[in-house]
């Protein structure tokens, strides 16, 4: 059973004309041998992208791509006829499968935040046909604790959590999950010092734990194993 806390400050970034991106795991020129993946997530990436800006056309395979929209909106394309624009609380899923390519920008009307997890598909998958598909933004507010939004895979599971202030929540017990501040802020506990935006648990093997929000809190919880 073990505890990390995955600081914002300490993860890799990536800049260029209109757009930052903050890595959790080794990409690209970023590298980290301790930092590979946690179980089929290899990549946990959040994006700021300036009006009209974003990724040319590029390809994919083997993966299982969800994009959450934080602001803004974002552009979708891809090579098998999938055209969609997600506004805030909106999930898409690209299973890229034996091969896709695709193009993400914000739009002309203005930036956009949105963060994106590859995890790794399964290789019986690999072949597949690709897909997309979009999920509406959940009726998740203070109160109503973990949303499930879409479980991509087997056995992987995305939730959010709206949280007010003071608000506690409980992070289930699974054996692997990753839960990331989005917005706002967690308290003390026994597990951390305050948890700001952009920082995130990564737990193994662990029971369930409460966490608090300080203040307005979004998670992004992905529980994996379960």
């Amino acid at each position: 059973m073990t505890t990390e806390i995955r600081r914002g400050s300490a993860r890799f970034l990536t800049r260029s004309p209109g757009m930052v991106t903050h890595h959790g795991f080794s990409f690209g020129e970023h590298y980290d041998p301790e930092r590979l993946r946690f179980g089929p997530m290899v990549c946990h990436d959040d994006h700021h992208l300036g009006a009209g800006r974003g990724f040319e056309t590029h390809r994919h395979s083997g993966l299982d791509i969800v994009t959450w929209v934080v602001e803004g909106r974002l552009a979708h394309r891809d090579s098998h006829g999938h055209d969609a624009v997600l506004s805030p609380g909106e999930v898409a899923v690209l299973a890229a499968g034996s091969g896709v390519e695709h193009a993400e920008h914000a739009t002309p009307d203005g930036r956009a935040r949105f963060v994106q997890v590859w995890l790794a598909a399964d290789p019986e998958r690999a072949d597949a046909e690709p897909s997309y598909a979009v999920t509406p933004a959940p009726t998740a507010a203070p109160g109503t604790g973990l949303v499930e939004l879409v479980s991509p895979q087997p056995g992987a599971v995305l939730s959010v959590a709206r949280l007010g202030a003071l608000e506690t929540l409980t992070l289930p017990a699974a054996p692997l999950l990753h839960a990331y501040v989005v917005s706002g802020a967690l308290t003390r506990s026994s597990l951390a010092e305050p948890l700001a935006a952009g920082d995130a648990f990564l737990f193994t093997g662990e029971p369930a734990h409460e966490v608090t929000a300080a203040v307005p809190t979004e998670l992004l919880v992905w529980t994996f194993g379960g």
